[in-house]
């Protein structure tokens, strides 16, 4: 069986980390989308306008599939990729931590930075209470009222409770079900004469 389930975080939290004078103050936040990122981004942006540097890095999509890190003007590779790294450790996706920098006059070189950044990002993961999701497909069941008890004997025996039922002109039942259990529900549902089973996004 393949791995339907994802780790996110619950919601937000914070974390903190100094060295030498400067102060990197973590934020974490459950994102779902980039526009979701800006918006985070920007709020920080305003709040914390004094800050050198806001470095953030991003991990969205159930299987990891968009991500991206920024350095917000510190040397290459040492604020965003840290970040992105403690993502990756603790296993999170549709996560966003942004990582402010208070410059404390002193320099802290390259190796020094990164190791900074990835302290604060652990730390608002540390602080975070991380939660498991199933991935899930979502199927809408169109069909004739004589088909009604044939069709909730399968979601009964599939343990498939219905989302949304309508059953105004025909009837019509939204019904959603973890990724490794989709084909199994499917199939079963195929075997009736007339029903149509529409995929949702």
């Amino acid at each position: 069986m393949f791995d339907d389930t994802y780790r996110t975080i619950a919601g937000p939290s914070q974390g903190l980390y100094k060295e030498k004078g400067s102060k990197f103050l973590s934020f974490a936040f459950p994102v779902a989308t980039t526009d979701e990122v800006k918006e985070h981004l920007e709020r920080l942006r305003k709040e914390y306008f004094d800050a050198r540097h806001h470095c953030y890095a991003y991990i969205l999509g159930p299987t990891k599939e968009a991500y991206r890190a920024n350095d917000d003007g510190e040397p290459s590779g040492t604020g965003g990729r840290p970040i992105h790294g403690q993502l990756l450790s603790a296993d999170l996706t549709n996560t966003l931590i942004v990582v402010v920098r208070y410059f404390g006059g002193v320099l802290l070189g390259a190796s020094g930075l990164a190791n900074a950044y990835k302290a604060a990002a652990r730390d608002a993961i540390a602080n975070a209470e991380v939660k498991e999701c199933t991935i899930d497909v979502a199927y809408r069941l169109h069909f004739d009222y004589p088909l009604m008890n044939d069709v909730m004997r399968i979601l009964k025996e599939q343990g498939v409770q219905p989302r949304r039922q309508d059953f105004a002109l025909d009837c019509r039942i939204d019904v959603s079900v973890r990724q490794s259990q989709s084909v199994r529900l499917y199939d079963a549902l195929a075997k009736l004469y007339g029903l149509k089973i529409e995929l949702l996004p």
